[in-house]
């Protein structure tokens, strides 16, 4: 059965020149907006993530101190700040930091980390220190702190954060495979990048639809870095790069 064949819109799929001249690698204009646009939205989320945290000092300060009020100012920083890291990996995705600038590459990859240290270390530490809390608000409090203190903590961070260096180095892989294209075809679950739309791994009956578009379109996508290796091995006996 012909599965249908969805072809990535924005970006060109390049000749291996193009990629060579360009060192370090070139992000598209139309992926720099993107990325602009997805990193402005991440900051408003993340000083509203702040904010909150600062009434919820404020709420810690006052006596009688309203736990209902404090829980759901957590709950609210929480949120923020898992929605601005999620949108500001993906636009490190869209437009990747080098890896010649060790200091801004970390910054960059890992700010949602920070932020969320920012945002839930101050405001546990005033919650098990406050002596105006019992042992069992300080308890819940703190534990729902210390909760969301991780869970933002471990959204924020990028165990694989992408690079310049890292698009260039897969994107002239795939041409040296594919005769000089970066054209590589995937589908909304899969995990690899393939060269060929009709690899047994992708063309099955349970899939429908298979996406068309260039190595950094899979990485911004669907956050895929690795090339099949059946693909690469029947490209590689193509060529005659190993034997049959």
């Amino acid at each position: 059965m012909a599965k249908k064949i969805t072809r990535v819109g924005g970006g060109e799929t390049t000749s291996a020149s193009t990629v060579k001249d360009a060192t370090p690698f070139m992000v598209t204009e139309e992926s720099k907006g993107k990325a602009r646009n997805l990193r402005i939205i991440a900051v408003i989320s993340w000083i509203v993530a702040i904010g909150a945290e600062v009434l919820a000092i404020l709420v810690l300060r006052k006596v009688p101190v309203n736990t209902t009020w404090l829980i759901l100012l957590i709950i609210a920083a929480l949120i923020f700040a898992v929605i601005g890291s999620l949108l500001w990996k993906k636009s490190n995705r869209l437009d990747p930091a080098s890896e010649k600038d060790k200091v801004k590459f970390f910054i960059q990859n890992q700010l949602g980390l920070i932020i969320s240290i920012i945002a839930f270390l101050p405001l546990v530490i005033l919650i098990f220190t406050n002596k105006d809390l019992s042992g069992k608000q300080k308890g819940l409090v703190g534990t729902i702190a210390v909760i969301a203190l991780a869970i933002a903590g471990l959204t924020g961070i990028d165990f694989n954060p992408p690079s310049q260096e890292q698009y260039l180095e897969q994107t002239q892989q795939v041409e040296s495979l594919n005769n000089g294209l970066n054209l590589v075809y995937w589908t909304k679950s899969g995990r690899s990048y393939h060269l060929y739309q009709d690899c047994s791994y992708i063309n099955t009956d349970r899939t429908d639809e298979i996406f068309e578009g260039t190595v950094a379109q899979a990485r911004e996508l669907k956050n895929i870095t690795d090339l099949c290796d059946r693909c690469e091995n029947r490209a590689k006996k193509e060529q005659g790069l190993v034997e049959e």
